[in-house]
């Protein structure tokens, strides 16, 4: 079971060999669901400003990018337009920033507060990811109590519950 603990030289996070193969595996998904970053092809676009924005179809997507503005159809175009590849790119980041730390099991990985809020950033993109695909709700324990291990829900309720742990693990540690 992982261990996050905060020491003397920062925050120290220790995976097993299954949470390590675990936390790559969503980082990766995380970036493949993101995409590449667009390439800058034209003037707005290497400033970071979408020529089309649009809420995505996906629901995934739609949760990591909510409209800013339910009511107002036009001023969440409009905001998403500057402020959603620069989001992208922020997500992009953080996953690659916990999938560049993750070492070999039992070996620590170290981070600064700098970075532990990455890693916690990356994590709740995923957590987000996660439960928005299985409709997570507050009552979510009780179902997954219920289901059957055999179900094939019941691994992504298991690592969706780890990433809530390993992340309150690090808030803690933090502050």
């Amino acid at each position: 079971m992982s261990h996050v603990k905060r020491t003397g030289q920062g925050i120290r996070v220790r995976l097993e060999a299954e949470e390590i193969a675990l936390t790559r595996a969503l980082m990766e998904q995380m970036l493949a669901l993101l995409g590449d970053a667009p390439g800058a092809d034209g003037d707005l676009a290497s400033i970071g400003i979408a020529e089309n924005a649009a809420k995505p179809d996906d629901p995934v997507l739609a949760r990591l990018f909510p409209d800013a503005y339910e009511d107002d159809g036009e001023a969440a175009g409009e905001f998403r337009r500057y402020t959603e590849m620069g989001l992208r790119d922020g997500k992009r980041e953080a996953a690659k920033e916990v999938l560049g730390s993750l070492g070999e099991p039992r070996q620590d990985i170290l981070l600064d507060d700098e970075r532990a809020q990455i890693w916690l950033r990356a994590l709740n993109d995923v957590r987000l990811a996660l439960g928005t695909r299985l409709d997570i709700t507050e009552e979510w324990y009780e179902e997954a109590a219920t289901l059957d291990p055999r179900d094939p829900r019941a691994p992504l309720f298991a690592a969706y519950d780890w990433l809530t742990m390993l992340q309150e693990s690090l808030v803690r540690a933090l502050w």
